[in-house]
């Protein structure tokens, strides 16, 4: 793994939508900049996840022809339920992590997440919207908040919106908060909660 020049340059992006685009043998995530009006933006990077993969990945493009990878998330173990995913840059430098705390997941789908100053932990909003998911196949709007650990402000926010297709809302309140690590997180959510 080696460093790049720009591996500790944080990236910060107050705003974001991603976007599921269903296809045969991947999943596909758009992620685009918020313009100041709220509609969408620039395209910021391109997400792809084989399905069946013996060892989660997802690598983040700089554009639709995914010609160059700009980050990434990996889990370090293949097929556990509380794996830890390490967020890389386009160099294989290290950005952050995230994990899911399967116990808490249980009835409340949680979420540690880590980087450069930041220790936060994310949960779904909504007791009995995460309680009747579980149970009724409907697209339900569901919201995570994730707050720093040590101050409970919230640092991040991933907000389902309702639609037939997989849609959210990114909101990034803490600059501490490198974007590639937010949209890492934000698309692992939709990705881990599908199964």
């Amino acid at each position: 793994m080696t460093d790049s020049p720009h591996a500790h340059t944080a990236q910060y992006v107050p705003r974001f939508f991603v976007k599921q685009r269903l296809t045969m043998m991947v999943n596909r995530y758009e992620i685009r900049a918020a313009n100041a009006d709220g509609t969408e933006g620039a395209v910021l990077a391109v997400a792809q996840q084989k399905r069946m993969a013996f060892k989660e990945q997802v690598t983040f493009y700089a554009d639709e022809a995914r010609t160059r990878a700009v980050f990434s998330f990996r889990a370090r173990q293949a097929l556990d339920l509380a794996a830890v995913y390490d967020v890389t840059d386009g160099a294989g430098a290290p950005l952050g992590t995230f994990q899911k705390d399967f116990a808490a997941s249980m009835l409340r789908s949680s979420f540690h997440l880590t980087g450069r100053g930041v220790d936060a932990y994310g949960r779904e909003r909504n007791q009995v919207v995460a309680i009747l998911r579980r149970f009724v196949e409907l697209p339900f709007s569901f919201h995570f908040d994730f707050t720093d650990k040590q101050t409970g402000a919230v640092v991040m926010t991933s907000e389902r919106q309702f639609s037939l297709r997989d849609r959210y809302a990114v909101t990034v309140n803490d600059e501490r908060v490198d974007f590639r690590l937010a949209a890492a997180m934000a698309v692992a959510l939709d990705a881990l909660l599908a199964r």
